[in-house]
């Protein structure tokens, strides 16, 4: 039944002219279109420079881990860093839970700025 019903629509729609078709055709178009230029393009680069920031760290910067602690890096493992948060108080945090401190971003934020 409920097939009929839509296979009649479809004969109703391609009766009046094919300009419909096209049309929805093009809307969807526009929509991936609008999609990617504003959520999927900015995330991936978001994440690129998420990585590349990773891959730069050595050891005696300053980072944030994504549970909020402050610490400064001691040594560097293939997939781990060992941080130092305390005088004498090591922790090893894996490496996708480093971001940059504050005063690291603040500053590499107002160097974009310059270049602009």
């Amino acid at each position: 039944m409920v097939l009929n019903f839509i296979l009649l629509q479809a004969a109703q729609g391609t009766a009046g002219g094919g300009a419909a078709g096209w049309e929805s055709f093009l809307m969807i178009i526009a929509l991936i279109a609008i999609f990617y230029f504003f959520m999927i393009r900015p995330q991936s680069k978001k994440q690129k420079e998420i990585k590349k920031f990773r891959e730069g760290l050595s050891v005696g910067d300053k980072v944030i881990t994504a549970g909020g602690i402050y610490g400064k890096i001691r040594d560097i493992k293939e997939t781990s860093f060992l941080l130092e948060i305390s005088d004498n108080v090591k922790i090893r945090i894996d490496k996708n839970s480093v971001y940059p401190s504050a005063e690291d971003a603040n500053a590499s934020a107002a160097a974009t700025a310059d270049k602009k």
